[in-house]
Formats: C-alpha cells, sequence, structure tokens
C-alpha cells in the first residue's frame, strides 16, 4: 500500500511539470509560426516589389524630341540623354498606374528608380494615416518591408519646395537600405540621379547631398514656401554637423529650386536618420 500510494504521489508531483511542458512546447510552435508567417509575408512584399521592378524595365530606349524638334542619343545601356544639353541619361522604363492602382493598390501614385542600385519601386501615399506604409505592405499586409511613401504633408505631385520619401532600412539591402552607400563620395558620383516617374511627367534629381540626421521631421514645422526659411534650409544642409556627410558644393541651388529628400533609419541609433537629397534638374 506505502509504495502504491508513493507512485501516485510522484505522478501527482510531476503533474504540473507536465502542464507547463506542455505550455511550453504550445508556446514555442505559435512563436514558431508566428516567425514563418512573418518571413512569408516578407518575402512574398519582396517578391512583389521584384515583379513589379521587372515589369517596368524596357529593352529599347525611347528617344525624346529636342526643343528644335531632333532626336535625342540613344545608348547601348537603353538609356537615352535629354536633348537640352544637360547630359541627364533617361532610362528606358514603361509603367501603368491605371494598371498598378487596379491591381495592385490603389494609393501608387509614382515610381522612385535610382539606375544600378536596389531602389526601383512604387511610391504610396495613403490618404489618412501618415504611418500606414511604414508598417503595411502593398497588399495590405503588416510587417516588414514596408513601402516607400509619402505622407500628407506633401502634395502628390511633386511640386512642395520640399518633398520627403521614407523607406525601410532594410537588413537584405532592399527599400532604402541602399542609401548609406552614398557615404561614400565617389558612390555618390557614379549614381548621381534619382528618377521620380508620374502618369504624365518625369522628374529628374541630381544628388547633391548625404548626411545622418535628428529624427526632427522636416515638413512639420517648416514652411518651405518662404524663401527666407528655404535659403536657411539649404544653408543648414551645408552646415551639416556629421563627420561623415557628403555635400556637393559644386551644385548651387537657388529659392526657386526644388529638393527631394530620402530618408531611412541608422542601425543602433534609433533617434536619427539618414538623408539623402537631390535638387530638381529636370522635368518634363
Amino acid at each position: 500500500m506505502n509504495k502504491s500510494n508513493g507512485s501516485h504521489s510522484g505522478q501527482k508531483n510531476n503533474l504540473p511539470w507536465k502542464i507547463a511542458g506542455i505550455f511550453f512546447f504550445a508556446g514555442f510552435l505559435v512563436c514558431v509560426a508566428l516567425v514563418c508567417t512573418g518571413s512569408l509575408k516578407k518575402k512574398n512584399a519582396e517578391d512583389t516589389f521584384e515583379s513589379l521592378a521587372e515589369q517596368t524595365n524596357n529593352i529599347n530606349a525611347t528617344v525624346l524630341p529636342d526643343s528644335d524638334n531632333t532626336a535625342g542619343q540613344a545608348t547601348d545601356s537603353g538609356e537615352v540623354s535629354i536633348p537640352d544639353q544637360t547630359g541627364i541619361p533617361i532610362p528606358d522604363k514603361t509603367i501603368s498606374f491605371q494598371e498598378l492602382r487596379e491591381n495592385t493598390n490603389a494609393d501608387i501614385y509614382a515610381w522612385i528608380y535610382i539606375p544600378e542600385t536596389p531602389m526601383d519601386y512604387p511610391v504610396v501615399q495613403h490618404a489618412t494615416d501618415n504611418n500606414y506604409y511604414l508598417n503595411h505592405n502593398l497588399d495590405g499586409s503588416t510587417g516588414y518591408p514596408g513601402c516607400i511613401y509619402t505622407e500628407n504633408y506633401n502634395r502628390k505631385d511633386f511640386t512642395d519646395p520640399v518633398t520627403v520619401l521614407y523607406g525601410h532600412n532594410m537588413k537584405d539591402g532592399s527599400m532604402f537600405a541602399g542609401l548609406h552607400r552614398y557615404k561614400d563620395t565617389d558612390y555618390m558620383k557614379e549614381h548621381p540621379y534619382i528618377y521620380i516617374y508620374m502618369e504624365d511627367k518625369l522628374y529628374v534629381y541630381e544628388i547633391f547631398a548625404a548626411y545622418e540626421y535628428t529624427s526632427e521631421h522636416l515638413l512639420y514645422d517648416h514652411d518651405y514656401t518662404s524663401a527666407a526659411q528655404f535659403s536657411e534650409y539649404i544653408e543648414n544642409i551645408r552646415n551639416v554637423r556629421d563627420m561623415g556627410k557628403v555635400i556637393r558644393d559644386d551644385l548651387e541651388i537657388t529659392d526657386d529650386d526644388s529638393i527631394l529628400t530620402l530618408s531611412t533609419c541608422i542601425s543602433g541609433k534609433a533617434e536619427n536618420r539618414f538623408l539623402v537629397q537631390g535638387v530638381l534638374r529636370y522635368e518634363g
């Protein structure tokens, strides 16, 4: 009888541990499922971006007429120089914004492209929630990589004196992670232009600055329509306190110019941002 009681007592003592083990294992399975689901969402989002980018690239260059109705010169790389003496190459991309809005996401209104970099993405803006695309993908799923987006402080025609695009600094080098490469002066010289395609327009910005900055909101507290504030802002860029900054002093920027700012995070510095900025050089 004593042995029997001891056996039952041992089973009772082990019962809490068995229950705890079951809960632990169940929790482990849930965590694995969440990680797998998050990874799958991220992979699907990345595949979508890659597929969309591939669809916009053409084999042949489009020859743009100049002001004298003569043809520009196409290059072997599928680019054509704007024939207004700027010498800016125009990548030949075909983007059907109507199809993108109907089949992918209704908030797509522009496309950003920097040749020979991973930056080749649609640009979105949510009507009411400025943080929506920080944590949402094109298909509405939550999580990384998010989207390249603007806030509603900016109009969707790139006519503001300062327009800011945001994107995550992804570990795999996608989205706006490539901006950090502009810390290298030679890299900036080799990748000098940002192309913004719209339904009926093309904007080309020449990159003149790359530097680390605070998390100050560049649009909320400033009125860049004021010539004085805009001039002060440009002066502040040139005088920014970042030992690793790359600033092109040879590019003149006036009160009539427009600035495009690309903003991303910095690993290990949650309160800071890395900015790459270009000045509008062509609109057509």
